[in-house]
């Protein structure tokens, strides 16, 4: 690990790695706990992997993979949530099948583009020691209309994830809110898609934001802890797949995945502790009564 800090000063891709999985950290804070919230991982999972499909068909035309990517989430998230507000019965059919099409067309895409040597693997795992540093500007982008729209309807993004009934009461347009919050998670696919790729890309999404659930009860302050546990997973991610040459996209979810077990380990075996404290406290005020 000290490697790879002492690295860090010399190697500019090192540098860009490491701000590439900061910037995709606080996408991950922000929405991956309305995804929790919520409870719509699998609708999130439906979202990552159509984008394989936008990115397809934009390197087959001669475009950028990332603008494909982004207009291929936008469309499969309003999609994905047109389909589970008109369709709930067969949501998880419908979205497994959109899961299935966008992957089966993005790997027709690439196989058809000529010349492209592009190995399919870095986009199903990712590669943060690949990213340009221009896509820095693209990623930061995306971050700061998160935390506009974020900012600017909060209000309406928690009672739609709280409770959409009272929010309907309140005149709140429920449907309005629910699919800009599913274009948002669409946004952050889109962010963490070069550091851990498709396949994993749903973990790094889920996890931070589950751990910070198990210790803060306020959605501000869960968002704020699972942005700060993204990019601690991120950079010692990075630092522990430097010296060994592992691939850095899954070392990160595999430490993110570590942290969140010993999480709900350490939360039973406090509620046990609890549990053994009030039932011993019980016997004692009964012997004393």
């Amino acid at each position: 690990m000290s490697e790879f800090f002492a690295a860090l000063s010399e190697h500019t891709f090192l540098q860009t790695a490491l701000v590439a999985g900061l910037l995709a950290s606080i996408g991950c804070g922000l929405m991956g706990t309305y995804v929790v919230v919520k409870r719509i991982a699998f609708l999130a999972g439906g979202i990552a992997h159509s984008v394989l499909g936008g990115m397809g068909a934009a390197l087959y035309f001669g475009f950028d993979p990332l603008i494909g990517a982004l207009a291929a989430a936008v469309i499969a998230a309003l999609l994905i949530g047109w389909v589970r507000l008109r369709w709930q019965a067969r949501e998880d059919t419908l979205i497994g099948a959109l899961w299935a099409i966008g992957m089966a067309v993005g790997i027709l895409f690439i196989a058809k583009t000529l010349g492209y040597g592009t190995d399919l693997m870095s986009y199903l795992f990712g590669n943060i020691l690949l990213v340009p540093a221009e896509s820095l500007w693209f990623m930061g982008s995306l971050d700061v209309l998160l935390l506009v729209v974020v900012g600017a309807y909060r209000y309406q993004f928690l009672a739609v994830a709280f409770d959409e009934e009272h929010a309907r009461l309140r005149d709140i347009p429920v449907t309005f809110f629910y699919l800009l919050l599913l274009v948002l998670v669409a946004v952050t696919v889109v962010l963490l898609i070069q550091v851990v790729g498709l396949i994993l890309v749903l973990a790094l999404l889920t996890l931070p934001a589950a751990v910070a659930g198990h210790y803060v009860h306020s959605l501000g302050a869960m968002m704020l802890l699972a942005t700060l546990l993204g990019a601690a997973v991120s950079t010692l991610g990075l630092a522990v797949s430097y010296g060994p040459d592992l691939p850095a996209g899954p070392t990160i979810v595999l430490l993110a995945g570590s942290l969140y077990v010993v999480s709900v380990l350490s939360m039973r075996a406090l509620a046990r502790h609890r549990a053994r404290l009030s039932v011993i406290a019980a016997g004692t005020r009964s012997k004393t009564g």
